[in-house]
């Protein structure tokens, strides 16, 4: 342990010296892009700075790297499963420059990190504690009291936040701009709302799997976040056209949508995203049954087709056929294309889409014909495989 904290020191005393110099050319030259330091265990942690340097040590002497490395800004510490508290206790207590902070997937961390984080790192302005399950609202509340200045926030997975949580953050974050609730299940229209009505900067907004929102949600978006750019929203199944055509008519810039299994939506809901969102960039409609050609046809004809839709996913749609590949013709940025699962789509429909826009990736496949059973049944005959395009 002794070696490794002096060789950590050293490292220390080497990073402090050339970011004081902030010359990033020096850095790149006198340190390699990775760095890897053992100490027992076979797994890194990944530690990244404002200037591109990256190094990899290990966590038993994390404590040392932070007490002489105050002036870090970036850590990323996804996936280090046996980070714990005193990890969180340690940044506190001497990074108190530190911006940006991931801690995905680091299931031992409690409310206990986000406290201490709330009182040694008021700078922090993106932190990602996804699929830290132990979280509750009590340390989100903790959190955001110490550092209001954040502008992500990335809680995928922490599947004990409630609608409390929420609150605290719309109360103390009016600078958010990215918020991930996917898969918080108990998350339902009175947090989200509380979110829109406090964080009118919101940009980025993913909800998917939250299957108790309502249109009450998409309204609020629309009446309090103009800014608004990413929406996923996949699996919420209580979503309609109602709620879709507030949020096209008020969020003018939104550039991505996922709306897969929204089950719900019909037509109504393209034609309102082909008048009002001529930025609209990448669209999910996976598994939304109640989509015809009509509604392409709007899309196709809309504001963003010629210049800025580049994806459209529309397998497992059964009533759209090769009349929508007509329609989407025009989309010269389009560059991906889904079509699993529907049935109506033929090979021709496809050649001919191709004519038009020679580099798109098409996704799809056409099961096999069964072949006729051998003479005298002798033999058992298989498929071939699904082709894939």
């Amino acid at each position: 342990m002794k070696n490794s904290n002096n060789v950590i020191q050293k490292l220390a005393g080497g990073l402090r010296q050339m970011f004081s110099n902030n010359d990033e050319a020096v850095i790149n030259k006198k340190l390699p892009k990775e760095l890897l330091l053992r100490h027992g265990m076979s797994w890194p942690l990944m530690v990244a700075t404002g200037s591109g340097l990256i190094c990899l040590i290990s966590r038993g002497i994390l404590r040392t790297f932070a007490q002489n490395c105050r002036n870090i800004e970036v850590l990323n510490l996804n996936g280090c499963t046996k980070i714990t508290d005193a990890t969180c206790t340690s940044l506190s207590k001497f990074c108190s420059k530190l911006r940006h902070l991931d801690l995905a997937s680091c299931t031992s961390i409690t409310n206990l990190s986000l406290k201490a984080l709330s009182e040694g790192c008021p700078l922090l302005e993106q932190l990602n504690i996804s699929w830290c399950d132990q979280v509750t609202k009590d340390g989100i509340q903790a959190l955001v009291r110490g550092c209001g200045g954040l502008k992500a926030l990335f809680l995928k997975g922490c599947t004990q936040l409630e609608d409390e949580a929420l609150k605290y953050i719309g109360a103390h974050c009016p600078e958010l701009v990215t918020l991930n609730l996917q898969t918080c299940l108990q998350i339902t229209d009175d947090g989200l709302i509380t979110i829109c009505r406090g964080c009118h900067k919101l940009q980025s907004l993913c909800a998917s799997g939250c299957a108790n929102i309502t249109d009450a949600i998409l309204n609020a978006l629309g009446q309090n976040c103009p800014r608004l750019r990413i929406l996923e929203v996949a699996r919420c199944s209580q979503l309609t056209d109602v709620g879709f055509t507030t949020l096209a008519r008020n969020c003018h810039e939104l550039e991505k949508m996922d709306l897969e299994e929204c089950v719900q939506i019909t037509d109504s809901t393209l034609i309102q995203l082909s008048i009002h969102c001529p930025r609209l960039q990448v669209l999910s409609l996976s598994h939304c049954e109640l989509i015809t050609d009509d509604g392409i046809r709007h899309l196709g004809n809309g504001a963003c087709a010629h210049d800025r839709l580049e994806v459209i996913e529309l397998d497992n749609c059964p009533l759209i056929t090769d009349a929508s590949l007509e329609h989407l013709k025009s989309c010269h940025s389009l560059e991906r294309i889904e079509l699993y699962d529907c049935q109506q789509i033929s090979r021709a429909g496809i050649k001919r889409l191709r004519t038009h826009l020679p580099n798109i990736k098409v996704h799809a496949y056409f099961a096999p014909v069964t072949p006729p059973p051998s003479v005298g049944g002798s033999r058992q005959r298989f498929c071939r495989c699904c082709i894939i395009l």
